[in-house]
């Protein structure tokens, strides 16, 4: 009971396996959730590799379906006792032009990345108010700084979290719980691989974007040159531990370099950049 206590969403595969395991191995107890208890089968065996599987619990936890997240966090107090670090790791990328998008499309991106957060993060904020303590990491992308050709609506719902974890740190810092936004650029979890995470109409052969989504595709599977993601599961445990958090964390050399240029670039200058980089010109 007076472990520290993390809930980590979104566990099946990438930043969420590799948090789990890294925050057990120093010492925190990890309710690691997923939405489809089928495809655990990667964390059980990180974590018995790993030989922290006593402090590692899975559990069942569907960030889009918000109607079960009130009980989830009583069940996890009653087991438990508190929740001192929630990480809202659970998202995907809907990846298509914004003539191609519908917007139930739009709406099923920001179900899981905005609305999921959000349900989540008010469902544990009692216990932490009650405790005076808590962190709440929310897992952007360098998307929720700076708009991406062909990830509208992943750039919005990235924008949205932005903003409301900006706006939730002003108004929990005080009494001591610390919301903080970590920003990855491009790092290897799969999550660019999954066909169902394409709008519909960009397969179609009569969309306006037909080679231009192809281009896009190519940049995005050949020309990225993605990182290391445990190096992002070692921000989030040292986040979760450091006395007085930053806000943002950018992470990976080419969210940083992508952040410099578009501070110091005139938007003309930048646009030529991206479009010719990931060959969007007609």
């Amino acid at each position: 009971m007076n472990q520290h206590l993390a809930v980590i969403t979104g566990c099946s595969s990438g930043f969420g396996l590799l948090s789990t395991v890294e925050l057990a191995r120093q010492g925190w107890t990890v309710v690691a959730t997923m939405r489809d208890l089928s495809r655990r089968g990667a964390l059980d065996e990180a974590v018995s590799r790993a030989g922290v599987g006593e402090r590692v619990s899975v559990r069942l936890l569907d960030a889009a379906a918000h109607s079960t997240h009130a009980a989830f966090v009583e069940q996890v107090l009653a087991d438990y006792g508190r929740i001192d670090l929630l990480v809202n790791n659970a998202g995907f990328a809907m990846a298509g032009f914004v003539e191609d998008l519908s917007l139930d499309e739009y709406r099923r991106q920001f179900e899981t990345n905005f609305f999921g957060m959000v349900s989540l993060t008010k469902a544990v904020l009692p216990t932490m108010r009650q405790h005076r303590s808590g962190r709440i990491v929310n897992i952007s992308s360098i998307a929720g700084r700076t708009g991406t050709p062909a990830m509208s609506a992943y750039n919005a719902s990235k924008f949205a979290m932005e903003g409301f974890t900006e706006a939730l740190r002003l108004e929990m810092a005080p009494i001591g719980i610390f919301p903080i936004i970590i920003e990855p650029g491009s790092f290897e979890t799969g999550i660019w691989y999954h066909k169902e995470n394409v709008a519909a109409a960009a397969a179609d052969p009569s969309s306006p974007n037909t080679v231009r989504s192809t281009h896009f595709r190519d940049y995005i599977q050949q020309s990225l040159q993605r990182a290391d993601a445990n190096d992002v599961a070692r921000l989030i445990a040292h986040v979760a531990s450091v006395p007085q958090p930053k806000l943002r964390y950018p992470i990976g050399t080419d969210a940083k370099l992508l952040l410099v240029l578009r501070l110091l670039l005139p938007w003309k200058a930048f646009e030529s950049l991206v479009v010719k980089k990931m060959g969007l010109g007609l």
